[in-house]
């Protein structure tokens, strides 16, 4: 009797064992099927994923300055292109994040940190003026940027 115990255990756990095994691969199998389907109106997503995720547009700073001293130029310069640097990084990473994320992903994800970036620049673009002129005002203003489609 001692010895019908062991293999009835080892009987019971390949069962188990197998069933499982078979249970799982069903899933993975399911799953996979299932991938490719969306929930709810597909044609619109599908619709949407083909036109393109959209760009971000934000307003232009350097019209919106005062006449810039030439000791400033060149901060002001290397500033406003990265106002540009910033927009392309933000447009590329709104083309690879499509599809990610919920509603409010594009704005917390992208356009949000994108306008923090802003301000810090248009505020280094208005002490670099403020050093030798009078420091411009309302240039915050022009920091928040909209995703158009």
């Amino acid at each position: 009797m001692s010895r019908a115990l062991p293999k009835y255990n080892k009987r019971r756990v390949g069962f188990i064992g197998g069933a499982a095994a078979v249970a799982l691969t069903g899933a993975v199998i399911a799953g996979t099927a299932l991938a490719g389907e969306s929930s709810g109106d597909g044609a619109e997503a599908d619709a949407r994923t083909l036109a393109g995720p959209g760009t971000i547009s934000c307003p232009d700073v350097a019209p919106r300055l005062p006449a810039v001293p030439a000791s400033a130029q060149a901060e002001v310069t290397r500033n406003l292109a990265d106002l540009d640097k910033q927009i392309d990084e933000a447009n590329q990473r709104l083309a690879d994040t499509v599809g990610q994320g919920g509603p409010d992903f594009v704005r917390n994800a992208i356009l949000g940190p994108l306008e923090d970036k802003r301000v810090a620049a248009v505020n280094r673009i208005a002490t670099a003026i403020g050093r030798t002129a009078e420091r411009p005002a309302g240039l915050d203003s022009l920091a928040a940027c909209t995703l158009t489609k």
